[in-house]
Formats: C-alpha cells, sequence, structure tokens
C-alpha cells in the first residue's frame, strides 16, 4: 500500500494559487463595481451632461444679466429700460392708465 507524503512546497504552492486568484478576483470585482469601476463611469458620464446642460443654462442666463446691466449703464441707460423699471418696482403706472406710444 502507497501512502501519501504531504510536501510542505505543495501546500504553500497551493495556498499562493488561492490567495493570487482571490487578489485577481477582488481585482476584477473593483474594475466593475469599485468607485472607478465601469458602472461609476456611467453614472459619472450622465451626471457630466446633467451638469454642462445646466453650464449652458446658466451661461445664458448670465448674458441675459450682462446685457441687461449694460442697458442700464448711468452713461447711456436705454430709456424704455428705465421706465419700465421705474414702473414696475416704484409703482408708477396704476393699473387704470393706459400707455400710448407717440410715432
Amino acid at each position: 500500500m502507497r501512502t501519501m507524503r504531504h510536501e510542505p512546497g505543495i501546500a504553500k504552492e497551493r495556498l499562493f494559487r488561492g490567495l493570487s486568484l482571490a487578489v485577481l478576483v477582488l481585482m476584477g470585482v473593483f474594475a466593475v463595481a469599485g468607485p472607478s469601476g465601469l458602472i461609476a463611469w456611467g453614472e459619472n458620464q450622465r451626471m457630466l451632461e446633467q451638469r454642462q446642460a445646466k453650464l449652458a443654462e446658466l451661461r445664458l442666463e448670465r448674458d441675459r444679466l450682462k446685457n441687461r446691466v449694460q442697458l442700464l449703464n448711468p452713461k447711456k441707460a436705454d430709456p424704455d429700460l428705465a421706465g419700465e423699471l421705474l414702473r414696475s418696482n416704484l409703482n408708477v403706472a396704476r393699473p387704470d392708465e393706459m400707455v400710448m406710444l407717440l410715432p
């Protein structure tokens, strides 16, 4: 009858292979579901698109406000805008008043 001998080198090699496999599996899991993995990549792309759209909206709003500020420049104020602001902010015009435009 033959008996099997346990060699210490084989046990260490199996342990090393098992740990190596576990590390590789863990790296694969992080590559897919980690903080910078494939799943997070898609989420980051979606957030980037949302923020770029919001940035475009804010740029349009900034340009609109910039134009309005230029129209209110004290050195060359737009008379129509100044009149509109006076009527709306100071309640100069009443609801029963009529505005007539002259040619």
